[in-house]
């Protein structure tokens, strides 16, 4: 039977498949709406079933805040010509506006939420089969609260969320757009896991037994008459020997002392324990200073303050922020 123009744009409008696409289903339908939409959502499925094991890492990230709620989503697919295709940012926002109308607990109550009778997921299923990519929803974050405030970065690539129990809009859409750009691992020290604490304890720990045995070495060898700078590599220590700015018996006896310098430091590093133990307690907490929200230096203005003394000056509490993106960090 002949298919009307006016029957493949409507198709097309509802499952937003091509138009060569749409025609040839509703040929193979004879006419019939949802058998043709039957046999694009089960070509869609065929297609994502074949690259499932492809790589997603472009996308589409989204926020929105909205009546006490703000939630992230993010819809990745294969490219980024696909992720700025205004189909493809139209089901992340109507994903979006799905989750802030419904308040999913999680992302699989969010993929099972219905749409035009269609889970969320089975739509995802149904545009991979339109543009021929793998993709998948794989991330979905909220907040809830008296004050809650969305950011999202030009590019659709990242998008923060903030919860503040007490402060202006004004004020969370600010630390919304900090978040967003300094990258905050957890609101603040007590927030951090423990786990976490004492990994990065271990490595300052390490550096700083490195460093300690490190200047005793270079203390020896400036002792012996031979400045460190040409004596730190095997290469440099060949290559300043050919130079002429190191003699055959300096570079052996630089050699030598970097061995026996370095084994006495290590065997002194006991009794220099409470010393290792308070520079690298200092390490510890310029890394949290570096990656809590609340110590951070707050960047939007030029005050040279900390977040929490921004907050306080606006009479402003966060007590929750989401961050998520697709971008290389």
């Amino acid at each position: 039977m002949a298919i009307s123009l006016a029957d493949i744009k409507k198709l097309r409008d509802i499952t937003g498949a091509g138009m060569m696409d749409v025609k040839k289903a509703l040929e193979e339908a004879a006419g019939d709406f949802e058998t043709a939409k039957d046999l694009l959502r089960k070509r869609g499925q065929a297609i994502a079933a074949k690259r499932s094991d492809r790589e997603a890492s472009e996308g589409c990230v989204l926020a929105k805040a909205e009546n006490g709620f703000a939630a992230i989503v993010a819809l990745k697919c294969e490219t980024d010509f696909v992720a700025k295709n205004a189909d493809f940012v139209a089901l992340t926002k109507k994903i979006l506006d799905l989750a802030i109308a419904n308040k999913p607990a999680d992302l699989e109550a969010l993929k099972a939420l219905k749409v035009d009778n269609l889970t969320v997921a089975e739509l995802v299923t149904e545009r991979s089969g339109v543009t021929g990519e793998k993709m998948e929803l794989s991330d979905y974050a909220f907040v809830e609260g008296a004050v809650v405030d969305a950011y999202n970065h030009l590019g659709n690539k990242l998008s923060t969320i903030v919860l503040f129990s007490e402060g202006e809009a004004e004020v969370a859409h600010g630390v919304a757009m900090h978040i967003a750009a300094m990258n905050p691992m957890a609101l603040d020290a007590e927030h951090i896991a423990e786990e976490v604490k004492a990994r990065e304890l271990a490595v300052a720990i390490d550096k700083t037994k490195a460093e300690e045995v490190a200047k005793a070495v270079e203390n020896a060898i400036r002792k012996a008459g031979i400045n460190p700078a040409h004596v730190d590599s095997d290469d440099h220590i060949e290559s300043n020997q050919a130079k002429g700015w190191l003699t055959a018996e300096q570079a052996q006896l630089a050699r030598e002392i970097k061995v026996s310098a370095a084994a006495e430091a290590e065997a002194n590093l006991e009794k220099q324990a409470k010393k290792i133990e308070m520079i690298s307690q200092g390490r510890l907490q310029k890394y949290f200073k570096e990656n809590t929200l609340m110590d951070q230096i707050y960047v939007g203005n030029d005050d040279k303050q900390p977040v929490k003394e921004f907050l306080a000056k606006n009479k402003a509490v966060c007590v929750d922020f989401k961050r998520i993106t697709l971008n290389q960090e």
